[in-house]
């Protein structure tokens, strides 16, 4: 193994390898090869690199990494033999145009040996996934699943939707498509289970049940309605319903619901027959549910016109979970199969598998895929290319979703490219957009003020790209918002030329127009700055840039109308008279979807960091002090640091606020001060 690799900053998906290993040339006869031709340039470097490498490669399974000049990884892939895999790639001809085009770009190579080669296979997807090297098939999911989880970490185990990381102790079940599909299927196991979904600071503090209790969807542990070893048998059905074993589960219960009636206890069975109602509603079949598949993931792929397409839905204790559909990006002469492989190992990458993974078509590894992923979640997965019958049904079904939103999103694509196209000869820009940053600022009388930037490009919006700014600058006036736009380019443009040097222009449209473009690499320079604001917004902008020595990126600022009207907006460039679009341009449509963008999540940030400071300040623990004398509060004194200064007869001066009020508020900052 050689030393490690750069980590870059793009990213990417796994790929299939594509030369095989059958019939590799050894070293002698690829160097005799090589003096034979009369080839220069850098393709010959290329193969002259791989040569020199391909001595010390090891002659075991694992991975390896072809990097550039400038040390980003070009490509990830795993073999049986890295040697003999490597030297496939010095041959003189044979390649096919993409093939040609990394070896060309190749000046040094890495190797990782693994014991076996499915663990070069799950080292594989990880490092695709980590490094996203471009010659790579990509996964662009900016997205994480929705989970179910049942907490493992207190005494009565609590039920809740999660998403991110898994950093608490529990079981986890998922993936689910959507936050949607989760809260429905929480309520209906709180009915079935009675598991409680309260946090556990608001559990520790009942001193009787809730509502939850009243409506039966809770059983109640908090004030010990039930017991502990009760509690703990509605623990265990739920993980058991949840893992697979629903029949079991609902035969139990029915096997409860005629004791207890046999008995008598027909309040008893009226719980029973309630929750195995629940249950039943969880299960129940409509259309796409199977009947005879309880864990599985379907996968099918379509293609056309140079995309594809990867339906994925997700069953789990026989009912249909959601389904998904990711574009992942890959080269032309990438088949269906080849693409789908690809994409799964990567999936999978951070994810449980099922026991059971349907796939639309055959690809050349999946033997070896479905040994890497039982290896990996320690039970047999069977990844399958089902023939007929209701499995067969399923990828049919998957299929036609797949179809349909691949022609969706092509026909969203087309209109995007128009509406760039129109955008660039709008505003005289140089070339067709491939990065548009929005910046857009909010704030409430300059209290907890925060700038956002929304990215925009051929293929919508890029919320991966999406960033927040807190404004921290000493000399902020409160409510200055072409001082936090000032701020806010700042230090955006200024890390920007820290960790990605301008280029010029030239160079810059040279690349455009050359092979990469076909890779999507997209500079993290905006080709246009859209700015929520008016002439004096823009000459904040522009100011900014200069005193940064940036010349070269053209800004815009979009002025709301009369009344704030949409449908009016003026339009601000440098060196142009204010202009208007017409009111029912496509165009204006598309640039009022942007800043929109831009003010929503500007809101949201700022929204999230009011709670936050008001949660931290206390203010909710005081006595008398709601929402809308907590508004009240902020709107008079601006800052929540404002409100902890103020003296007595200030506070009683807000208002909505009273001398008693006023006291209260008073009295719990001083004696948390002291």
């Amino acid at each position: 193994m050689t030393g490690p690799s750069k980590d870059t900053k793009k990213d990417v998906e796994p790929e299939t390898v594509l030369i095989e290993d059958e019939e590799e040339p050894s070293l002698p006869e690829i160097e005799e090869e090589q003096e034979l031709t009369t080839a220069s340039g850098p393709l010959a470097a290329g193969r002259a690199a791989i040569l020199k490498h391909a001595k010390h490669a090891p002659s075991s399974p694992g991975v390896y990494r072809m990097i550039d000049a400038k040390g980003d990884v070009l490509y990830v892939g795993k073999a049986k033999n890295i040697k003999k895999r490597v030297l496939a790639y010095a041959r003189p001809a044979g390649h096919d145009t993409r093939i040609t085009r990394m070896i060309a770009a190749t000046t040094a190579l890495e190797f990782v040996s693994t014991a076996t080669e499915t663990e070069a296979l799950l080292l594989e997807a990880n490092l695709i996934k980590r490094l996203r090297p471009r010659f790579n098939v990509l996964l662009r999911d900016d997205k994480s699943f929705p989970y179910i989880l049942i907490t493992s970490d207190h005494w009565a185990p609590q039920m809740l939707k999660h998403r991110g990381a898994r950093t608490r102790k529990g079981n986890y079940y998922g993936p689910f498509a959507a936050a949607s599909a989760v809260n429905r299927t929480i309520t209906a196991l709180q009915r079935a289970f009675l598991l409680r979904s309260c946090s556990d600071a608001f559990f520790e503090s009942r001193t009787r049940p809730c509502l939850l209790h009243q409506i039966k969807r809770c059983s109640a542990p908090c004030t010990s309605e039930i017991g502990f070893p009760e509690y703990a048998e509605l623990v265990r059905a739920a993980n058991a319903f949840l893992s697979g074993r629903s029949r079991a589960v609902q035969e139990q219960l029915a096997a409860d619901m005629e004791v207890a009636s046999g008995q008598t206890d027909f309040e008893r069975a009226a719980i029973y027959r309630d929750r195995l109602a629940a249950l039943s509603a969880i299960q129940s079949h409509q259309g796409i549910n199977p009947r005879g598949v309880e864990e599985a993931d379907v996968f099918a792929i379509h293609q056309a016109g140079g995309f594809n397409c990867i339906e994925v839905f997700f069953f789990r204790t026989g009912q249909n979970w959601g389904n998904r559909a990711y574009f992942p990006k890959a080269d032309r002469s990438l088949d269906a199969g080849e693409v789908l492989g690809a994409f799964l190992a990567q999936f999978y990458d951070d994810k449980p598998c099922p026991a059971q993974v349907f796939i639309s078509h055959e690809f050349e590894e999946r033997a070896l895929l479905a040994a890497a992923l039982s290896a990996k979640n320690n039970r047999k997965v069977e990844v399958a290319l089902p023939q007929r019958g209701e499995k067969k049904q399923l990828v049919t079904h998957a299929l036609a979703n797949a179809r349909e939103a691949l022609a969706r999103k092509l026909a969203d694509t087309s209109s995007q490219q128009k509406l760039l196209k129109t955008l660039a000869e709008t505003f005289a820009l140089p070339r067709v957009p491939r990065r548009i940053e929005v910046y857009d600022n909010s704030h409430i009388s300059g209290s907890n003020p925060v700038g956002a930037m929304i990215v925009a490009g051929p293929e919508g919006f890029q919320k991966n790209q999406y960033r927040k700014f807190n404004m921290r600058s000493a000399d902020l006036a409160p409510g200055d918002d072409y001082g936090m736009m000032r701020e806010m380019l700042q230090r955006r443009f200024k890390r920007l030329l820290d960790e990605s040097p301008r280029v010029d222009a030239a160079t810059a449209l040279a690349a455009v127009l050359s092979d990469d473009a076909e890779h999507d690499i997209v500079s993290p320079w905006p080709d246009l700055v859209l700015i929520d604001g008016g002439q004096g917004q823009l000459a904040a902008a522009k100011e900014t840039l200069a005193a940064l020595g940036i010349a070269d990126v053209p800004l815009v600022a979009v002025a709301k109308g009369p009344d704030r009207d949409a449908g009016r907006e003026t339009f601000f460039t440098p060196g142009r008279s204010p202009f208007k679009l017409p009111p029912r341009d496509p165009l204006l449509y598309f640039v009022e979807r942007l800043r929109d963008e831009a003010h929503r999540f500007a809101i949201g940030s700022h929204r999230a960091r009011r709670k936050r400071d008001i949660r931290e300040a206390g203010l909710q623990e005081i006595p008398g002090i709601g929402p809308t004398r907590k508004r009240a509060l902020l709107r008079h004194f601006g800052t929540l640091k404002a409100i902890e200064r103020a003296s007595l007869p200030d506070l009683a001066q807000v208002p909505g606020i009273n001398a008693e009020t006023a006291r209260k508020i008073y009295d719990f900052f001083h004696e948390a001060a002291r």
